[in-house]
């Protein structure tokens, strides 16, 4: 019988658990130059030291300007393997794994002075106004993607996680409602999550898992939904994915009529269903943040891991106090063991 805390093998990656930490970004390197700080250090290694099997390090920019703020992580620069591989290796040390969340957030760049897009369609009346990219920008934002994954790889890490959801760019290309290119990428709208794919795991050795997190559903009118997800999904599952990271969302304000569920789990059903039409491994995120149900999730088979994200930032130690309210084996570090 699966629980959250059973082991979980995954390719050339071996998990002590099946909880996971996903990318949540800090805003937090005050030089503005991409490099992992001590906060950074801090709030991942202690994490691993909570018992985490699975750590996501946040959103991570391929470029200056695809970075949401400017006080966003970068792997455009070999300067910014050292910072990011001292991280990994600590928590190694303490019994995690570690991925990191590859990605540009395209017309949702806010310090960009002219943010770019698949079509020149800002956010909202809010957002600056993109600029479309040229057919070569596009092939060239791609080989940007290799280089991070090539970087990644070189840092230590255990998985590599591409960010197509939340309305950043790869999202941007495959949704209808951003994408009215006349081009090779408009025409087939997943051709540059593709392309990103297929390079991405050029980079990777053949033992390492590549997870892309995708929105299986928009909130706005017009936006797709499940059936069209599942769709793209296939097209990216045959194209090198190995995992999905299922989320929703994100691609423009949420209209009152699709706003999606507050109520514990309300993503899990998402997550379940690409699961089930591809028949591939996914994690499932979103208010799972009480341990009894985040068992049931791994318990239930409705996905393989499970992220819990704010009950992790109030509590790092979110792990291990699953384990004792679950009544659950774990390895408690031996410093705390007085507390459990």
């Amino acid at each position: 019988m699966k629980d959250l805390f059973s082991p979980y093998k995954f390719k050339g990656m071996e998990l002590k658990n099946r909880i996971a930490m996903p990318p949540m970004c800090q805003y937090s390197v005050d030089k503005k130059d991409g490099v992992a700080t001590d906060w950074h250090y801090l709030h991942y290694v202690s994490r691993a030291v909570g018992g985490t099997g699975f750590i996501i390090i946040e959103m991570t920019d391929v470029e200056p300007d695809g970075r949401i703020s400017d006080f966003d992580l970068g792997l455009w620069s070999d300067e910014q393997i050292p910072a990011l591989k001292r991280i990994v290796d600590a928590c190694h040390s303490y019994g995690a794994k570690v991925g990191i969340q590859i990605a540009h957030a395209g017309r949702k760049a806010e310090d960009a002075e002219v943010p770019v897009a698949p079509s020149a369609i800002a956010f909202d009346e809010n957002s600056k106004q993109p600029r479309a990219l040229s057919t070569e920008e596009v092939k060239g934002l791609v080989e940007k993607f290799r280089s991070a994954v090539a970087r990644a790889v070189k840092a230590g890490f255990d998985a590599i996680e591409i960010h197509g959801a939340h309305g950043y760019l790869i999202h941007q290309f495959h949704s209808p409602l951003t994408n009215k290119r006349d081009d090779e990428y408009g025409k087939d709208l997943t051709r540059f999550g593709r392309e990103i794919i297929k390079a991405a795991k050029a980079e990777m050795p053949e033992d390492m898992p590549l997870i892309m997190r995708i929105s299986a559903k928009e909130y706005v009118e017009g936006g797709y939904g499940i059936q069209e997800s599942i769709a793209f999904a296939k097209v990216y599952q045959q194209a090198g994915v190995d995992m999905f990271d299922i989320s929703s969302g994100g691609e423009g304000p949420i209209a009152a009529w699709g706003r999606p569920g507050t109520h514990a789990a309300y993503q899990v059903p998402l997550a379940r269903e690409i699961k089930q039409a591809l028949d591939i491994p996914v994690i499932a995120v979103g208010r799972l943040d009480d341990p009894i149900l985040a068992n049931a999730v791994i318990g239930n088979e409705d996905a393989d891991l499970v992220a819990v994200g704010r009950g992790m930032l109030r509590n790092p130690h979110w792990a291990l106090e699953a384990a004792a309210s679950l009544r659950k084996e774990t390895t408690i570090p031996r410093q705390y063991t007085t507390g459990f």
